[in-house]
């Protein structure tokens, strides 16, 4: 990235309540609260196949002039989890109409899965949604970019180090005609073994989100992006732009 431009904390991966393994606490008010607290300057909210409290999320992130990012955690047929981040909320939207069509329907159990709620701008719910939200869609992670883009989001390939649910612990490798420039990590030790065999993120901006589902674990101010303004176009393409 370059480092003459402005520089912004951020944390891009947030599971609210919607996210039945997110936690009550994880309010739209309450995660914006807590980024506010923990001086963080850019959030994403990306629960699981959803971006339906993306609306309360935005409007009170504005209220308390924070830079908010609509957004997905997809769940591809292969199981991939890829973040999806949206310039506006319109697009999240017609993008959380799609996928939901791609979910695979099966009914939550609240008292297995946990709940799946979605919130208003003042924090109280407003409805849950009926169909389990962690479900793999029938989208293949191989139509993931082009999909996105055409919502004018980008894909980000999920925690990429972790066991399971990632790129490389579920499909092997990273394909070559992949066309993703930005892919995430939890654990940023572990970015120069994941080059050495996987040479494709070479090529790729590395970011570190905190992938939380507790407001405790979100990040503190540690990691930073740089962008030419506070504009989400001008943020997203920052973050795809190559190294």
């Amino acid at each position: 990235m370059n480092y003459s431009m402005l520089p912004f904390s951020y944390d891009l991966h947030l599971h609210s309540c919607l996210s039945p393994c997110g936690d009550a606490d994880m309010t739209p008010g309450n995660i914006v609260g807590m980024a506010v607290v923990k001086q963080l300057e850019v959030i994403a909210l990306t629960d699981h196949n959803s971006c339906k409290n993306c609306p309360a999320f935005l409007k009170i992130a504005e209220d308390y002039g924070i830079i908010a990012i609509p957004g997905m955690e997809l769940c591809t047929l292969e199981e991939v989890h890829v973040v999806c981040l949206f310039p506006t909320l319109e697009e999240a939207m017609k993008f959380d109409e799609y996928v939901y069509g791609q979910l695979i329907p099966f009914p939550n159990e609240e008292n297995i899965f946990g709940k799946q709620e979605i919130c208003n701008e003042r924090d109280e719910i407003i409805g849950k949604e009926a169909n389990l939200l962690i479900n793999a869609t029938n989208i293949s992670f191989d139509r993931v970019y082009d999909l996105v883009k055409q919502y004018q989001g980008i894909m980000i390939p999920a925690h990429i180090d972790k066991p399971t649910n990632s790129l490389i612990s579920n499909l092997g490798f990273i394909p070559p005609d992949s066309k993703f420039s930005c892919a995430e990590l939890k654990d940023l030790s572990k970015l120069h073994s994941l080059r050495n065999s996987n040479p494709y993120l070479e090529q790729c901006n590395i970011i570190s989100n905190s992938d939380a589902h507790y407001l405790e674990h979100i990040n503190e101010p540690v990691h930073f992006l740089y962008s030419e303004s506070r504009d989400i176009r001008d943020i997203l393409k920052a973050l795809v732009t190559n190294p």
